[in-house]
């Protein structure tokens, strides 16, 4: 009797140990992109806390993932700066359909759009897409919006002028370049990503770059744009650096979320931050004021109290 007793505490014990557990979510992207390995670093930081058991999803990226933290049906989710921006405020893809429950957690590293091109296609700047069969992006995607932001300062009306308007996937989009079912397609995304190293390891591919004077203008009028270069060498047959532009990846949440599961995700980072950097290429660059930069939502103000804490933002 002793021993049933004793081991009944045990069972209660454990039971009470797991239910005061949070669990916690973050909504990432398709897998050979590069939220998805960096939410799952992120995870297995925050996974180091007792008190919290965080877990990696794969979605369909920033749009998906702003709608469903704001639904609460994920705890946090990886979004472009300029998708937080549209929603906060309620413009552009959403508006009149804004949210000010939306809060920033840390910006996490810079995206850049990149406009992979088969050598095939002949295609050597933006200017020379007429006629060709480009995935500009599935609807509503970060990938889509940039690129059609892209083509409108060049002039370029992509249902008349290409020959076909592709609405597939980033992760779909380097079988379909290799099947020459297009020409080029659109990425917006920290690099190295494996997505365009598989591409150009199935086939000669170029990156094209964004002009100066379209770059500036587009940053003009679309501030939360900035301009950035993918380095030379990242991918096989990339002999030269590609000027584009870019946002920041930024990690959200709702208002709602507790304080204790947005200071454990924030903590995780600022106190394993040589380790964090470490956990993908993406990362090398990161600064813990970067982790700042870029926000277009107000910050949680667990994730305010936390950087005041490690000394990043003065009281």
């Amino acid at each position: 009797m002793k021993k049933f007793s004793a081991l009944a505490v045990s069972l209660l014990i454990a039971a009470t140990t797991l239910s005061a557990k949070e669990f916690v979510s973050i909504g990432t992207g398709g897998m050979t992109g590069t939220y998805y390995p960096v939410g799952g670093a992120i995870c297995r930081l925050a996974n180091k806390n007792p008190d919290i058991r965080c877990s990696v999803e794969s979605t369909g990226g920033s749009i998906y993932n702003v709608n469903n933290v704001l639904k609460d049906e994920l705890s946090f989710g990886f979004v472009q700066s300029d998708v937080v921006y549209d929603k906060y405020n309620g413009v552009g893809k959403f508006k009149d359909k804004g949210d000010k429950n939306l809060r920033a957690v840390m910006s996490i590293y810079p995206e850049l759009l990149a406009f992979v091109v088969s050598k095939s296609s002949n295609i050597k700047s933006y200017t020379d897409v007429k006629g060709k069969n480009i995935n500009v992006g599935n609807p509503g995607s970060g990938n889509e919006f940039t690129a059609l932001i892209v083509f409108d300062e060049y002039g370029i009306d992509v249902d008349k002028e290409l020959s076909h308007r592709g609405v597939l996937t980033a992760q779909e989009s380097p079988m379909a370049l290799k099947d020459k079912k297009i020409d080029g397609y659109f990425y917006m995304v920290g690099h190295p990503t494996a997505n365009i190293t598989d591409a150009s390891n199935s086939l000669p591919i170029d990156l094209i770059s964004v002009g100066e004077k379209e770059a500036d203008a587009i940053i003009a009028k679309y501030p939360y744009y900035a301009k950035g270069t993918i380095p030379s060498g990242l991918y096989e047959g990339i002999d030269h650096d590609t000027l584009t532009v870019g946002v920041k990846a930024v990690l959200v949440t709702s208002k709602n979320q507790s304080d204790e599961a947005v200071m454990a995700v924030v903590n995780s980072v600022l106190e394993n931050f040589q380790e964090y950097q470490n956990l993908h290429p993406a990362l090398k660059l990161v600064t813990k004021e970067s982790l700042l930069e870029g926000l277009s939502a107000p910050l949680h103000p667990a994730a305010q109290a936390a950087f005041e804490k490690a000394g990043i933002i003065k009281k």
